[in-house]
């Protein structure tokens, strides 16, 4: 359920990745509700478009703008060093920044994949220590990670990006366990095939999953939005992603992974890029 106005008393958020995709609608969704925003990503540009059109339109108190590579060790506690010089105080936290890359494991590139483990990885482990601790001091606070279905099941020629929302989809649930009571929540989402700009930069606009029928951004936002708020440990976005997490459980690893291969394989004929 959304909340308010009113309910929120001009909390803040913080999202990473929040230039587009996923966190593009998730700071939308949180400014229509009156949150204060802190906005990180790497184009400074697409940032302060996305910061002014939500400050103007929804009259919010602050948006704040943090340009960072999160794929660069250390950034990550920069962003947090620079939040708390600024005086701000994050309420809510949503991991969002993420990517992949296709192919072969022994033909990818080893320093693009280090980078992909330090911003799926490291990033929000970074962040979520810093920041939980400053939730603690207050006895309140929300954390969202973006996870992914495929945490779920092994990832044939994406297999660091599955590897690494394997990570993250039990990190979430086990801090979730230790925060019980705390008035802390963390809630991983897990999204399936999204139209978003993910398979493009991994160098997999071709796959047959590119190509299969994508989830909107905007509707996984929300879902992974509302499972925050009512303070739920897991939430898998749309239809299509629940039958294929209920299957997880039941089809053989080794099946799962053919399955996968496949949808991962390049598709024969025309193809379309994404929207975003």
């Amino acid at each position: 359920m959304r909340t308010n106005r009113e309910e929120n008393k001009i909390k803040t958020v913080l999202i990473t990745g929040a230039s587009n995709g996923f966190g593009m609608e998730f700071a939308r969704l949180f400014a229509k509700d009156g949150y204060n925003l802190v906005l990180v990503a790497r184009s400074t540009e697409r940032l302060k478009k996305l910061g002014y059109q939500l400050q103007d339109k929804h009259k919010l108190e602050k948006v704040s703008v943090i340009t960072a590579d999160l794929s660069e060790a250390g950034v990550a506690t920069e962003v947090y060093q620079q939040v708390k010089y600024s005086g701000i105080h994050v309420d809510i936290l949503i991991n969002n920044a993420g990517a992949g890359v296709h192919g072969l494991f022994d033909e990818t590139d080893l320093e693009r994949e280090q980078a992909i483990v330090q911003l799926n990885v490291n990033t929000p482990v970074e962040l979520t220590k810093h920041f939980l601790k400053e939730m603690k001091k207050k006895g309140e606070g929300k954390i969202l990670n973006v996870a992914s279905i495929v945490s779920l099941m092994p990832s044939p020629l994406m297999a660091i990006y599955g590897a690494t929302k394997a990570f993250i989809l039990s990190f979430s649930e086990a801090l979730s366990n230790e925060l019980k009571d705390t008035g802390i929540t963390v809630t991983a989402l897990c999204p399936g095939a999204s139209n978003t700009m993910f398979f493009r930069r991994a160098g997999a606009a071709h796959t047959r999953a590119a190509q299969g029928n994508l989830s909107e951004p905007a509707e996984v936002a929300l879902d992974g939005y509302n499972a925050l708020m009512n303070g739920e440990t897991k939430v898998v976005s749309g239809l299509k992603t629940k039958l294929q997490a209920t299957s997880a459980n039941i089809i053989p690893d080794t099946a799962l992974a053919a399955s996968m291969r496949y949808q991962m394989e390049e598709e024969e004929g025309e193809w379309k890029e994404s929207k975003l």
